[in-house]
């Protein structure tokens, strides 16, 4: 059975495996092509024992390289007020890096 273990970034949890590939909020000074470690483990099943942190796992490390580093699609903002002519119209689009998981220590 492969490997999983549940992590945490930027605020969000994801649950990973060997060669997954994800898309997390936006890693501040990183680039593509840098690997990258999170060490905020908050579970780790081999397949025999499950390990579950409190919040953490302090010993293990799952390591992974940015492969891309963009924006998402475009999401409409509208404000809207009725009966006085106010309507505000824009978007955003959400950062975001996609990487790959390398290794599960």
């Amino acid at each position: 059975m492969a490997v999983f273990a549940v992590i945490e970034t930027g605020g969000k949890q994801y649950g990973v495996s060997g060669d997954d590939r994800i898309e997390v909020e936006l890693l501040a000074g990183y680039k593509e092509g840098d690997s990258v470690t999170f060490d905020k483990v908050l579970l780790f099943d081999d397949g025999t024992t499950t390990e579950i942190g409190a919040p953490y796992l302090t010993k293990k490390k799952i390591s992974g390289v940015i492969e891309t580093v963009g924006k998402k699609r475009k999401i409409p903002v509208i404000r809207f007020r009725s009966k006085s002519r106010h309507r505000r119209h824009y978007g955003h689009r959400q950062p975001f890096c996609r990487v790959r998981i390398t290794e599960i220590v």
